[in-house]
């Protein structure tokens, strides 16, 4: 039983990026071995197994044969005699497919370390066309390393696509390596990757965002580009990003839902870009608003019991104006207004409105309202 340590976590250590989990790979093993060593097996698809005291993976070495398309169309391999450079040849990227035995010693058969020093992502073989989810995690690449893919793996990508394959993508991971890859450093990459090989535009036309190269060039993609890297660089959630980069879609309410439906989307991330759909006019030009309009836009969003969600909407509202002016507002003036707004709405005694009787809601809706009267509609007079 020989252990190297594998993948990710070499790339990082290379890199001088802090490493938060490792991956190990077991060479000369059988799952029983495993267990009489106290590991505990937990892989559903293939042999993985737990360790007794650090709780880290470790998975036997093994090959994969592919027998049908999609993601789990594998016929997957474990055995003593597959050796570690076969375990490494399956792995999508040159810079994942790294390892370390117990000597410290690098083993590096396909040149990863050579294409970190020089930035570039780079399929291991061939056989990275047979999983259409790699086409999703080079884009993610990246967009977290900003390195450049190399040109004979952007060709697999776009004859991946073009042949098909990328057809039998299952929702639920597109969704979880593009929502990865919306919270990385430069998001934007993502985009213009899965652009430039044909997916973008094929699977998802509602985003309304074509080709392009390095970065998106119509003026729907230079916009959501902007955008995102706005997003990014003040570290929005995810909820936010995905907002922005559905600005195309928000155009029609149902495009929006069914484009949602089919990305398998959280509920949080697709009610904001539903809610930014309704309201976001009004949102941008919140220090305008009528006091009644304001009252409006704050109920709206739900902002009297989930203000965060309010806070959220302006997030969208200030990266579209940073997008469409190259420049960011400071303070933004809506979200000052919407701020105010709430906090001088919320300054009611709800306890003795309802004491009152009647028609409960509307009372307190006629206080908010008067109160937003007097303080904001006094100062927008003067």
């Amino acid at each position: 039983m020989r252990i190297y340590q594998v993948g990710g976590s070499i790339r990082d250590e290379l890199l001088g990026l802090p490493v938060s989990d490792r991956d190990w790979v077991v060479v000369g093993a059988t799952a029983e071995q495993m267990g009489q060593e106290g590991y505990l097996p937990v892989g559903k698809d293939f042999p993985v197994f737990l360790h007794p005291a650090s709780r880290e993976e470790y998975a036997l070495a093994r090959t994969e044969r592919k027998t049908a398309r999609g993601y789990k169309g594998f016929s997957v391999q474990a055995s003593p005699e597959v050796t570690l450079e076969e375990d490494l040849a399956r792995r999508d990227l040159t810079i994942n497919a790294m390892a370390r035995g117990e000597d410290g010693v690098l083993i590096d058969p396909f040149g990863g370390e050579r294409d970190l020093r020089a930035g570039v992502l780079r399929h291991v073989s061939p056989a990275f066309s047979e999983d259409p989810v790699r086409i999703l995690r080079v884009a993610r690449f990246a967009a977290r390393f900003g390195f450049a893919i190399a040109p004979e793996t952007a060709a697999l990508m776009k004859t991946m696509v073009a042949s098909g394959e990328a057809d039998a993508l299952v929702a639920e991971r597109v969704w979880q390596e593009f929502a990865r890859g919306l919270m990385e450093k430069k998001p934007w990459r993502m985009l213009a990757e899965l652009a430039q090989c044909g997916l973008l535009p094929k699977a998802y036309p509602a985003l309304g965002i074509e080709a392009a190269h390095q970065l998106p060039t119509n003026a729907t993609s230079d916009l959501a580009a902007r955008a995102l890297g706005f997003a990014a660089k003040e570290n929005y959630s995810l909820a936010v990003r995905f907002a922005l980069v559905t600005r195309a879609a928000r155009e029609s309410i149902e495009r929006l839902e069914a484009l949602c439906e089919s990305f398998r989307v959280p509920t949080e991330c697709r009610d904001l870009a539903l809610l930014a759909a309704r309201l976001g006019a009004a949102a941008a030009r919140a220090q305008d608003l009528a006091p009644r309009e304001l009252l409006d836009l704050v109920e709206a969003s739900d902002a009297f019991r989930r203000p965060q969600r309010l806070e959220e909407l302006m997030d969208v509202s200030e990266g579209e104006a940073y997008a469409a002016r190259h420049w960011a507002q400071i303070p933004y003036l809506p979200r000052r207004a919407t701020r105010a707004a709430l906090a001088v709405a919320r300054h009611i005694d709800a306890a003795a409105l309802a004491a009152e009787g009647g028609d409960i809601g509307a009372r307190i809706r006629a206080a908010r309202y008067a109160n937003l009267l007097q303080t904001i509609g006094g100062a927008q007079g003067r």
